[in-house]
């Protein structure tokens, strides 16, 4: 799958596309259903499925300070697009000049000029342009003028997470506050996970006998609450089971929050500098301060035992 950040660097003899525009923030289950459909009709249309995104998000600029908890960063969705079989995605530089385009000047720039774009497909509800004024319906009003369909896609999906609220990137924000990651999992497909580096910290695990991968996420990450989790920790392509820790570790008065993977019988690892990935599969228990080292360490051992058994 190519990657292109830019209208520049899209090939010159690219061919005809099928797009699909939008955040895609966590490439849940229903941006799943839109990009499968790009990706099927790409195939039939002997075109390429071309998925058209932003960075940073849009609220960040029209907005500043508003950035939404990221559920993923741009190459994990790339990595994902990739795996439902889109051939390339376009992240376009979100600037305050570039939100102020009308509608018309987006469409003819990104869709008609650079992708070639034989069909757009989206949701009922995407809108585009300078204060959103473009909706599918002038999409497709614009499409007739210039040689591209308009397919829109109902991409509503609802299952038991969050009590049967429709499936959305919203929702799996709360959700991950909230440290429901089973009803997380649902929504995506497949365990929330957080990405950063491993940076040293107290390193109390590793005197205590449980030395963790100290990760620092990515900026905006979407951290679940405080607690203890089941999981993996991925690093250098080795995915580990792990007992994951999510907090400020108050039995030694700590501050800052952090986001600690235990590699389960895992010994003598060297992790510092490198990029983790931490996936979070079960919640065990809440943080809590013990009054004693002892009744942490069998708190810990008992967390462990957990995570084993679970990921196992």
């Amino acid at each position: 799958m190519q990657r292109w950040r830019g209208l520049e660097e899209i090939p010159g003899d690219w061919g005809r596309s099928v797009v699909t525009i939008g955040s895609f923030d966590g490439v849940h289950r229903g941006h799943q259903l839109i990009i499968n459909r790009a990706v099927e009709r790409a195939r039939k249309l002997g075109a390429k499925a071309v998925v058209v995104t932003f960075d940073p998000h849009p609220s960040e600029v029209v907005r500043p300070g508003s950035h939404p908890p990221l559920l993923a960063p741009h190459a994990r969705r790339a990595e994902l697009m990739a795996e439902l079989g889109v051939d390339a995605v376009l992240v376009l530089p979100f600037t305050l000049e570039f939100s102020q385009e009308s509608p018309e000047t987006f469409v003819q720039q990104v869709l008609v000029d650079a992708l070639r774009a034989r069909l757009v497909i989206e949701g009922p509800n995407f809108r585009f342009g300078h204060k959103a004024a473009g909706n599918v319906e002038l999409l497709a009003e614009l499409g007739r003028a210039d040689d591209f369909e308009v397919e829109v896609v109902d991409l509503k999906v609802q299952g038991e997470a969050g009590g049967g609220e429709p499936f959305s990137s919203t929702l799996v924000r709360r959700l991950v506050a909230e440290g429901d990651l089973t009803a997380v999992a649902e929504v995506l497909g497949r365990p929330h996970r957080v990405e950063g580096i491993v940076v040293r910290g107290a390193q109390r695990g590793r005197e205590l006998g449980f030395p963790t991968a100290n990760v620092d996420t990515v900026p905006h990450s979407a951290v679940p609450a405080d607690g203890v989790y089941a999981g993996w920790l991925t690093v250098a392509g080795e995915r580990m089971p792990a007992a994951i820790s999510v907090g400020t570790n108050p039995t030694f008065d700590g501050t800052a929050r952090t986001v600690e993977a235990y590699a389960i019988d895992r010994v003598g690892l060297d992790l510092y500098g490198m990029h983790a990935a931490v996936d979070f599969l079960a919640y065990l228990r809440g943080m809590e301060k013990f009054d004693s080292i002892d009744a942490l360490l069998d708190r810990m051992a008992d967390d462990v035992k957990q995570a084993r058994e679970l990921t196992d």
